[in-house]
């Protein structure tokens, strides 16, 4: 068996590279818009305005797309929703994402309801790492987070992907002022415990819902000074290009992380586009610069046809997001934009 093209490799033959000199080499794959929880900071309650399926992408149509994006230097794949693992058989996409030469790096973002009978097929699929979201550890308060969401469901899928082997698992946590402010210290306990890494989110005013939340925005500059009181927290060694900014519990391996797209936005290293469903590429989550891969896919398009088009796709990519200056100009929602 032939060994895969490292990304390195691959990428000093083929890069991305956008009109402000970023190279672009990582994808987030979102395979569906729906989500089995609401949470009000993505959704609206009782939203059932949901892409319907038969415009959703194949999982031929996704690899496809992928492949090029491979051959052209991006090596990290990050699979998104809405919830993904509502979308039958994800296990079987990620084997076909894995299998491509050029990707060393798959990854999955999910809200964990329904990971623990999903996460040894996952794991066996090519997929290592872990993003769950989880904002709160009281049952009560998970629950109007989200409305409805059961929090023991969350916790059994986390201990299923531990079990499985995953590694590392992060938890994704949005600080939401005079909501969930209380149980900071308490999530960074936890993920202690379970040697999880922990990353706090600053809230974004993507679509309707999410510039309501921007009234819960918490400064995640004033809440990294709060824990470094009680934790002593000092430079972390998280090796990532990612918008994470880490600190590391002094005494122990515990990496705790700040994506702080408001107070302190990360616009010029960002390295990724997003890839959603139905065949768009986002190029900004801030910015409504798009791209549609259906038409071409549907027509048959060749393979340098698609890398051509890729190419074309980021030049379109803008320079930053103006959520500060102009937050009522995104109207989708996160569910739709894959995180």
């Amino acid at each position: 068996m032939l060994a895969k093209t490292s990304q390195s490799e691959n990428g000093m033959k083929n890069s991305l590279i956008d009109p402000f000199g970023r190279r672009i080499d990582y994808v987030r794959l979102s395979v569906t818009d729906r989500c089995n929880l609401r949470c009000f900071y993505c959704l609206p309650k009782g939203f059932k305005d949901f892409q319907h399926s038969d415009k959703w992408l194949s999982y031929e149509e996704i690899t496809r797309v992928l492949a090029a994006f491979s051959r052209l230097g991006v090596g990290k794949i990050r699979i998104t929703g809405g919830e993904p693992l509502v979308r039958k058989n994800l296990p079987l996409l990620a084997s076909m994402i894995s299998a491509l030469p050029g990707v060393t790096d798959l990854s999955l973002s999910t809200n964990a309801v329904l990971l623990d009978k999903q996460a040894a097929a996952l794991k066996k699929s090519g997929i290592t790492r872990l993003n769950v979201s989880l904002d709160s550890l009281k049952p009560d308060r998970f629950r109007e987070i989200t409305q409805g969401g059961r929090l023991d469901k969350v916790l059994q899928g986390l201990m299923a992907a531990k079990a499985a082997g995953f590694s590392p698992i992060k938890i994704n946590m949005v600080a939401l002022k005079g909501v969930n402010d209380d149980e900071y210290e308490d999530m960074v306990d936890f993920c202690i415990k379970h040697n999880f890494i922990l990353r706090f989110i600053e809230t974004m005013p993507v679509g309707d819902t999410g510039r309501k939340a921007i009234d819960d925005f918490d400064d995640l500059q004033l809440l990294k000074k709060r824990l470094m009181e009680k934790y002593n927290l000092v430079p972390g060694l998280v090796n990532e290009k990612g918008p994470a900014r880490y600190m590391e519990v002094q005494g122990s391996r515990a990496q705790i992380g700040f994506i702080s797209p408001m107070s302190q936005h990360f616009c010029e290293s960002c390295n990724r586009v997003r890839l959603t469903g139905e065949g768009k590429l986002l190029l900004c989550l801030g910015q409504s610069a798009t791209f549609d891969f259906r038409p071409l896919l549907k027509r048959g398009a060749s393979d340098p046809e698609l890398e051509s088009a890729i190419k074309h796709a980021i030049t379109l990519k803008p320079e930053r997001h103006d959520f500060n200056e102009n937050p009522e100009k995104i109207l989708r929602f996160m569910s739709i934009t894959g995180g």
